[in-house]
């Protein structure tokens, strides 16, 4: 591990590593990160690029996301009422875990067949 705060005999929540994954962890939430990587976007922006996710699961992810200090939530004035979600510095930084991971998930699975 690079630092002191690696080098632990069971899983703490001030782990960087455990840090991480907590931010990218449930269901669909990669994916969320994954879009709005791309720039802000609506919340029917989103539904578009994730056609199965439900209204109310997209719902949840967003409110947990922002919960976790990675997304930002503006409400837009006007008619219909609109809501604009961008991510965080925070939220920007899991750009390399992202990758990564899917980097890592294309070894294991080709190694596994």
């Amino acid at each position: 591990m690079p630092g002191e705060r690696g080098r632990t005999d069971r899983p703490e929540a001030g782990c960087p590593v455990e840090v991480a994954l907590a931010a990218v962890a449930g269901r669909w939430t990669t994916l969320v990160l994954r879009e709005l990587m791309h720039g802000e976007m609506s919340f029917g922006a989103l539904r578009e690029r994730l056609s199965v996710i439900s209204a109310k699961v997209l719902t949840e992810r967003l409110r947990v996301l922002e919960q976790r200090g990675l997304v930002t939530h503006t409400r837009v004035a006007g008619f219909p009422p609109r809501s604009e979600y961008r991510l965080t510095a925070a939220g920007e930084a899991l750009r390399p875990l992202l990758i990564e991971l899917y980097r890592t998930g294309t070894v294991i699975s080709e190694l596994s067949e």
